[in-house]
């Protein structure tokens, strides 16, 4: 699929980030876009951005509901008067979910819901779509978390990890059945790194958690003693210092990340045009990726993200600051 021209693609998590901006690309270069989101607000400045119009289907739906999954099929079909699908981006994902041993089940099970039933659901949905095409491509989103579970020592990260592990799995194994069964359609993993998207305003109210500013006394005493925790010293800091300190953590994640959301999506879409099904997004990517290959059974181990830093990437994890 070298071009995107009269094309037909659906993504989700469409609203902010990465998906807005392969929608924008997308639309750029003439494909027809539906797109799905938890936010009606951020998709219709989506919308809005990409130049409003026809071309674009805007759809509410939560992708770990497979009810929802199916209406948003439904209106793409309905929308743009198809049979046929060329292209799915399961792009939509939050974090949370960090503690298994000692954190909520509900937080853990939502984001692993998201992460992973998202991607299931949605290519359970499009696939007879995308069979039904002359030429089809899934792109499943993963992440550096689905080679690496961790960002680093002393920080639980098992919900989102084990989901995009699982995408990762399912991607990988996609590609044999596809060859099998519809071999004009591919298959790709996509493993971000650091990228500069809302994930982690996004996810606060997805979980329906409070924002930073508004944490209570009890939500800040667990900032904390987290950070304390890792080496931070903010044992002497008001609670509203530590909420302006969270708030800031998650702007900085945004605005300060080594590769933008636009960069990720070109990343993406020439990923597609050169056939790959493997495609690492970011430079802290591709070291990570080597890192972990070289030496897999120290991955875990502090000196394992000692080595990523001193390859100068992944120094903003504990720190706060910008990479």
């Amino acid at each position: 699929m070298k071009d995107f021209r009269d094309k037909i693609a659906v993504v989700t998590g469409g609203g902010t980030g990465m998906g807005r901006e392969l929608v924008l690309q997308l639309v750029a270069e003439g494909c027809r876009v539906a797109m799905c989101d938890v936010s009606e607000d951020n998709m219709a400045e989506t919308k809005e951005l990409a130049g409003g119009g026809d071309g674009v289907y805007v759809h509410v739906a939560d992708v770990a509901n497979e009810e929802q999954v199916d209406a948003f099929r439904d209106g793409v079909v309905d929308s743009f008067e198809t049979e046929h699908v060329n292209l799915l981006f399961n792009n939509a994902g939050i974090g949370g979910g960090g503690e298994f041993v000692d954190g909520s089940r509900d937080e853990w099970e939502r984001t692993f819901g998201v992460c992973w039933y998202g991607v299931y659901y949605c290519a359970r949905a499009f696939m007879p779509l995308l069979v039904a095409s002359a030429e089809g491509y899934i792109v499943n989103t993963s992440s550096v978390n689905g080679f690496w579970a961790s960002l680093g020592p002393g920080v639980p990260h098992t919900a989102y990890s084990a989901a995009k592990f699982a995408v990762k799995g399912f991607t990988e194994a996609l590609i044999n059945d596809l060859r099998l069964n519809a071999p004009h359609v591919k298959a790709a993993v996509v493993m971000p790194g650091h990228i500069g998207t809302s994930i982690g305003i996004n996810t606060s109210k997805v979980l329906g958690n409070n924002s930073p500013l508004e944490m209570t006394a009890d939500e800040v005493a667990a900032v904390r003693d987290r950070w304390m925790a890792m080496g931070m010293p903010v044992g002497n800091e008001t609670d509203d210092q530590i909420r302006q300190a969270m708030h800031q953590r998650m702007l900085d994640f945004r605005d300060k990340a080594p590769t933008t959301a636009a960069q990720a999506a070109t990343i993406i879409l020439d990923g597609v045009r050169e056939d790959r099904w493997r495609i690492l997004v970011g430079d802290d990517a591709h070291v990570l990726d080597e890192v972990v290959r070289e030496a897999p059974e120290l991955a875990y181990e502090p000196t394992f993200f000692e080595r990523v830093q001193e390859r100068g990437h992944l120094r903003g994890i504990l720190s706060g600051n910008d990479e």
